[in-house]
């Protein structure tokens, strides 16, 4: 005991480093089948319908709207994926109007690029995606043939945000801030509210202001959820988790060991959507907490996510 104590005492002097939170994927066993049912597809949005509609609109009081997504270019945080926009100016119609037609080619990965709505074909826990669906035998050219984004739908819910920059009063996270579950809890108390089933839970840390400014450091590493809150978050039963920066989660996890565990946590583990890249900024300013999310995926058959365009509405 008094051996324990001391390392106790060490550690908490900082005279002993603290072990970062490792986090190792539950067998297919303990996952499988989803709390949804062994054929479901939809995991989470499984939430969307008329309750989370009517309650979400009753956060409508002054009609405005907030934007939450960025423009897409090709100057955008990318990292290894691309975006390229080829106007394609098309003919001159013959007839005496004059009537001239403009197109675009766009070579990109839609699913996985800009503000981005993440499913459930975008991550494996080794060869098994959400509900132990293999990837071998519905990986085809042409897309997933289960899974994949064209299931989710249009979603309307309650939206809250957590302005975690605010409450540690600074305008951007340090890039190594792993947030955690206490802090979320603190937001919520700082902000008077409470999560409930279904909500889309929204995360500012601030990382978005530099979108514009410093592409690079944007993309290569960022404050967001541990382990921990992922776990807290995954409690509570939303229908989504987002945040203003490229995974949602800290990255690089302190543990070199693992990679991305949040994206297994939400997507695999307990089917919950991620909702990347959003801008924040504006809702964040306007001090809004409590608002109806709108957001769609576009139906691209057998995608692991889509490119979306979220609003904000109160």
């Amino acid at each position: 005991m008094r051996q324990m104590a001391i390392i106790t005492f060490l550690v908490m002097a900082g005279a002993l480093p603290v072990a970062a939170q490792s986090w190792t994927p539950p067998a297919d066993s303990e996952r499988c089948p989803s709390r949804w049912g062994a054929g479901d597809v939809r995991g989470s949005a499984n939430h969307m319908g008329p309750g989370s509609v009517l309650r979400a609109a009753s956060l409508i009081r002054t009609g405005a709207v907030i934007e939450l997504s960025h423009v897409l270019t090709g100057s955008m945080p990318l990292g290894n994926r691309r975006f390229e926009l080829f106007p394609k100016p098309a003919f001159m119609n013959p007839e005496s109007n004059r009537r001239g037609s403009n197109e675009d080619l766009v070579v990109t990965e839609l699913g996985q690029v800009g503000t981005q709505f993440d499913g459930f074909g975008h991550q494996t826990i080794g060869p098994t995606m959400y509900n132990c669906v293999p990837v071998e035998g519905t990986l085809t050219r042409d897309g997933f043939t289960r899974l994949g984004i064209e299931n989710v739908g249009m979603l309307m819910t309650r939206g809250v945000l957590l302005d975690i920059a605010a409450l540690r009063g600074v305008d951007m996270l340090d890039e190594d801030y792993e947030i955690t579950a206490a802090d979320l809890e603190d937001a919520l108390a700082r902000q008077g509210l409470e999560l409930e089933a279904g909500d889309a839970v929204i995360i500012h840390t601030g990382w978005g202001q530099l979108w514009d400014r410093d592409v690079d450091r944007y993309s290569n590493a960022g404050p967001g959820i541990g382990v921990e809150a992922a776990e807290w978050l995954a409690a509570r039963d939303p229908m989504l988790v987002g945040s203003d920066t490229t995974p949602v989660e800290i990255s690089p996890n302190p543990d070199p060991a693992i990679s991305l565990p949040v994206h297994q946590i939400m997507l695999v583990v307990h089917g919950i959507h991620l909702l990347e890249r959003m801008k924040l900024d504006e809702l964040a300013a306007s001090g809004v907490r409590e608002f109806a999310l709108i957001v769609q995926p576009l139906k691209i058959q057998g995608a692991t996510g889509s490119t979306v365009a979220p609003a904000a509405v109160y």
